[in-house]
């Protein structure tokens, strides 16, 4: 559904090229809310899995104490410039806990992310192995809205519902 913001001769982002950017999207920038109200953002890796956008953390981290609170957050991707297409994604995160999907998320990171998790000089070399284990949590956000922002030379804002999970 395009928004009421957008020009007037703006187009809606299908669903599918959203999905194809947040494919090719190297970083996110993840959005939570501390305990005490307030916000929390920091960049990250995540890659579409499960039928939702996953990320990886550990424990400790601020971003899984703020979940472990509030599951809700928001993700975010885009351009950085004033041209492309920017995608918002609302939702709730989950921990993955089962061995499957731990497995099938992993398999999708390494995909998308290549040397930089598989190779002995990739930054997060073995990280993989970590969550496949468990020793560090593997979240997948549900969403259950999402936007997609175009900008110039035409400026659109996309809007995609999720029912209810």
């Amino acid at each position: 559904m395009l928004g009421p913001y957008s020009s007037p001769d703006a187009h809606a982002t299908p669903w599918a090229s959203a999905l194809a950017i947040l494919g090719e999207a190297e970083v996110f920038w993840l959005s939570t809310v501390r305990p005490d109200g307030r916000p929390h953002v920091t960049p990250l890796l995540a890659a579409w899995s499960l039928g939702g956008l996953c990320f990886i953390t550990g424990d400790q981290e601020r971003k899984a104490r703020n979940l472990d609170e509030n599951p809700y957050c928001v993700l975010t991707t885009g351009t950085n410039a004033l041209t492309g297409v920017d995608i918002v994604l609302e939702g709730v995160a989950n921990v993955v806990d089962e061995p499957s999907g731990r497995q099938q998320a992993v398999a999708d990171f390494e995909r998308k992310y290549g040397t930089h998790l598989t190779s002995p000089e990739g930054a997060w070399y073995r990280l993989g192995e970590a969550v496949v284990v468990g020793d560090v949590r593997l979240y997948r956000v549900a969403p259950t809205v999402g936007f997609a922002f175009g900008k110039l030379p035409s400026s659109s804002q996309t809007r995609y519902m999720w029912p209810s999970r």
